[in-house]
């Protein structure tokens, strides 16, 4: 698939249009078929027991295919979640970030649908798997 939007343009996307979640996330790369983002994980993502809670596994996968998305068509602020689905198959690595591997299964005019596999960093068993459904709005 071909960007219109490279690493460098995502990541300055985000400072402008949600800097609330700058730190905690970074595109790593863009593949062939989407994106690999790292989730920075700080003590404010943890929940009792030492591991990273489900809400924030959530967020990586779904900045993950909103940033594959963008980096496909630009910078539109207003695509959103219309659909998601997640499986959390085994407990994060305490002390290791998180990586979400995006990939871009269907890119409509105004549907997209994606799959992300989240791993602990420097592993290769997944801790979760989500199916998401974008929306992506009208051209004006």
């Amino acid at each position: 698939m071909r960007t219109v939007m490279g690493v460098e343009e995502l990541a300055g996307f985000l400072v402008r249009e949600f800097p609330q979640v700058t730190e905690d996330f970074r595109v790593e790369r863009l593949t062939p078929e989407g994106i690999e983002v790292r989730l920075r994980v700080a003590e404010r993502h943890l929940r009792p027991g030492g591991t990273v809670s489900g809400p924030t596994i959530f967020a990586l996968a779904d900045v993950a295919v909103y940033l594959a998305i963008l980096a496909r068509i630009g910078p539109v602020a207003l695509a959103v979640t219309t659909g998601a689905s997640i499986d959390f198959l085994r407990k994060p690595e305490a002390g290791r970030d998180l990586i979400g591997t995006a990939g871009l299964l269907k890119l409509g005019r105004v549907l997209v649908v994606a799959d992300v596999l989240i791993r602990s960093e420097g592993r290769d068993e997944p801790v979760a798997r989500a199916s998401m459904t974008y929306s992506i709005p009208p051209k004006r």
